[in-house]
């Protein structure tokens, strides 16, 4: 299998998909109950009128193995940037993003960015100087540029 070069860009989407993975897989069921009423079987004029139930495609084995991977990259960040960098892999509004850390919008844009750097650089073997600005390891990512 080739080496990949992780770019931050890569770090996102492989963020997004294991967010995906996560939103689909079943619900957790507690141990022991069960139900004993007989399944409801409607009929067509029960139908009517309702909303079709949303189908629910149950994950492939190598994405629930690739999303595996990917939940322990956010270990060694700053907590607030774990927050912002999953929260924005599921999908939420940079709006609610900055409500929820209290942060402007800019700074939170800025804090993601360097998470998806720090996990490039590690993905990639590189240690990352700790006397580096959030800014300067952004730059030498190059994810400023895309």
């Amino acid at each position: 299998m080739a080496e990949t070069h992780w770019t931050p860009s890569l770090v996102e989407e492989r963020l997004t998909e294991a967010a995906s993975v996560l939103k689909r897989l079943p619900e957790p069921k507690l141990q022991g109950y069960y139900n004993l009423w007989p399944r409801i079987i409607y009929e067509f004029s029960d139908l009517v009128g309702q909303e079709p139930r949303p189908m629910r495609v149950l994950p492939s084995p190598a994405a629930i193995s690739r999303m595996e991977e990917t939940l322990t990259w956010t270990v060694g960040l700053d907590p607030v940037d774990g927050k912002i960098v999953w929260m924005r892999a599921f999908g939420e509004r940079w709006k609610t993003i900055c409500w929820t850390v209290g942060l402007q919008r800019s700074a939170a844009h800025e804090h993601w960015l360097y998470g998806l750097c720090v996990i490039a650089w590690r993905l990639n073997g590189r240690r990352l100087n700790r006397n580096h600005s959030r800014r300067r390891v952004i730059e030498m990512t190059g994810a400023a540029k895309s």
